[in-house]
């Protein structure tokens, strides 16, 4: 069961975005809310079935959809608030869409979030803003994706990693050790079709710059 979580990030056109599979449910994080418009504009309509948050980003905005309204003085992020929603409609992969370009603070623990989901409770969890795409990477939890050639690939170490291994670029591993925030492992480029990425221990994101049509 996948959800669609719209956080308030940046969101290009994509057509990246028209090939992600479709949402059983739709939660907007206050002012993310703004991207179902976009959705709709660009043929990738959704409905939004909760809309949740303190509501001091999403002046101006307006979805025809159930409010849950929580106080600005609280513990969880609005992205955290909607994510917990999906998650407890029992969701199995989350979809967090205007993940990237938004406040570094919540863009950073936005990502550790969806590492965090991925290890301790196996969700698969993908972070995108259109143009630029993460995955998190453990190890119960290998990547296989179709990348198109060119695109720009990167392991970003979230704590010391052993035995990485990656295929289908142009720099492939096999069972690397990489020290925490190493650069070794930032921006290696796909050579076209699946791209793979395993790991003995540690945690990491896996990033994607694709190459957008003009």
């Amino acid at each position: 069961m996948i959800a669609w979580v719209l956080v308030g990030g940046r969101l290009v056109d994509s057509p990246l975005l028209a090939a992600l599979p479709r949402p059983e449910v739709v939660v907007a994080a206050d002012g993310g809310a703004r991207h179902a418009a976009l959705l709709g504009m660009w043929g990738v309509g959704v409905r939004v079935d909760v809309w949740v948050g303190d509501f001091d980003s999403s002046a101006g905005v307006f979805v025809d959809a159930p409010r849950e309204v929580h106080p600005a003085a609280k513990d969880e992020t609005d992205a955290e608030l909607a994510i917990r929603v999906a998650r407890e409609r029992g969701v199995t992969e989350l979809v967090l869409l205007g993940a990237f370009g938004g406040r570094f603070d919540h863009t950073l623990a936005l990502a550790l979030l969806a590492v965090r989901l991925t290890e301790q409770e196996g969700l698969r969890v993908t972070l995108s803003s259109g143009d630029e795409w993460g995955w998190p990477l453990t190890p119960a939890s290998p990547l296989s994706l179709e990348v198109p050639r060119g695109a720009t690939l990167s392991v970003l170490a979230v704590t010391d990693l052993h035995g990485l291994s990656l295929g289908g670029v142009r720099w492939p591993l096999d069972h690397a050790d990489i020290p925490l925030g190493s650069g070794w492992t930032v921006s290696n480029e796909a050579q076209g079709g699946m791209v793979t990425a395993s790991l003995r221990e540690g945690r990491a994101l896996v990033t994607l710059l694709p190459t957008l049509p003009e």
